[in-house]
């Protein structure tokens, strides 16, 4: 068993939960939506990179046009979720709820993908789904936008990543990639005209830093499934919430109450027992939470699965 995929992973995931904090002190100040338009705009040449490199002949018009539309829109929502929720909530918390997305990626490939899931996956799922309502603790705290926001992340990214794994290998990799971000350059350029404020060269700096660190995450991430397995580095996300827990801390000043700490707890478990039936022949036929690589919520975010496919088959 290589396990070197697994290093490769936590690195990407710390730079992604450095990304994140960048967030964080920029939605201090700034809407989400301003800083999801710049932050696509840096993030263009990057993403274009990655798109030389793509030498399959064809258009920009989708095989699927609706299903790429609302998986377009549900990246979009996904992305301005998430740049709220990391901006209002505590870190660890965002994550938590977060870490909720592989449950509604079980229930959503029913529908979608037409995938049997049996006992022990609808068990996790509904294990899970108790965890998230540990964190959200109703009636012992209030049920803010934030915490709508950081579940529309989930449930949004959830859908976004079925929707990949049903046209993925249909569509072309450009209009996957494309799609999201010239729709978060419009809607959220639009929307920013309302929000606006100027940006210090500091802070445009901190925008660009953003782009680049989402798309550094995204290039670790791709050695790292090269090197392992996807059941050895799918759980590697959950790391994250370690990282939550120690730039919350020394640079927010960020504590984590047991019901955060029990409820993560929680989903976490039933996240990994998903990834375990869904690695064991026979019991997933469409594996959707081990194929779903790409880390959404990003505005550099791109799907990583096409470069994994071609280096492994170098």
């Amino acid at each position: 068993m290589n396990i070197t995929g697994a290093f490769y992973a936590l690195a990407a995931f710390a730079v992604f939960s450095t990304h994140d904090v960048v967030i964080k002190f920029l939605g201090g100040s700034y809407a989400p939506f301003q800083i999801i338009f710049f932050s696509t705009l840096f993030s263009f040449p990057l993403v274009m990179f990655m798109l030389i490199r793509d030498r399959t002949e064809g258009h920009l018009r989708p095989v699927h046009p609706w299903w790429t539309l609302f998986r377009t829109i549900a990246a979009m929502i996904n992305t301005a979720s998430a740049f709220y929720a990391f901006s209002v909530l505590p870190l660890a918390q965002v994550y938590a709820l977060i870490f909720a997305t592989p449950l509604v990626i079980t229930i959503l490939s029913i529908p979608v993908l037409g995938e049997r899931v049996g006992f022990h996956r609808w068990a996790a799922v509904i294990v899970g789904l108790i965890g998230v309502i540990v964190v959200l603790r109703p009636g012992g705290t209030e049920f803010t936008l934030g915490h709508m926001a950081a579940l529309s992340c989930a449930g949004f990214g959830a859908f976004a990543s079925v929707v990949v794994r049903k046209i993925g290998r249909e569509e072309r990799t450009a209009v996957l990639m494309l799609y999201p971000l010239i729709a978060n350059f419009v809607v959220m350029g639009l929307a920013m005209s309302f929000f606006y404020r100027p940006l210090p060269l500091m802070d445009l700096g901190s925008v660009g830093l953003v782009s680049l660190l989402g798309f550094t995450g995204g290039v670790v991430l791709i050695l790292a499934y090269r090197a392992s397995e996807a059941a050895i580095v799918a759980p590697m996300q959950y790391s994250q919430i370690i990282w939550a827990t120690i730039f919350g801390y020394f640079i927010f000043g960020e504590t984590v109450d047991m019901p955060t700490i029990l409820g993560a707890g929680i989903i976490i478990l039933s996240g990994l027992y998903i990834v375990f039936r869904e690695s064991r022949g026979g019991h997933s036929k469409n594996t959707p939470v081990l194929r779903t690589r790409s880390r959404a919520s990003s505005a550099a975010s791109f799907r990583i699965s096409p470069f994994v496919r071609r280096g492994k088959l170098q």
